[in-house]
């Protein structure tokens, strides 16, 4: 099993600084409303947790030139 960095950072409150070995990210939003996730690689995610099993997750990545 390969050995694996994460890190996970509270900037201020609702707002986060993710770090893995390959790229970073900050995400914006609350645990239980929509999120804003942005990263270092061009991908930007929204979602948001529904009640019960439902979810919304939608993702664009930036197009390189």
């Amino acid at each position: 099993m390969p050995i694996t960095f994460r890190k996970s950072f509270r900037i201020l409150p609702g707002v986060r600084l993710n770090l893995n070995a390959h790229s970073w990210s900050i995400t914006l939003g609350t645990k239980n409303g929509p999120k804003r996730t942005w990263n270092s690689r061009g991908r930007t995610t929204t979602s948001m947790d529904l009640p019960g099993p439902f979810g919304y997750r939608s993702t664009r990545t930036r197009r390189s030139r």
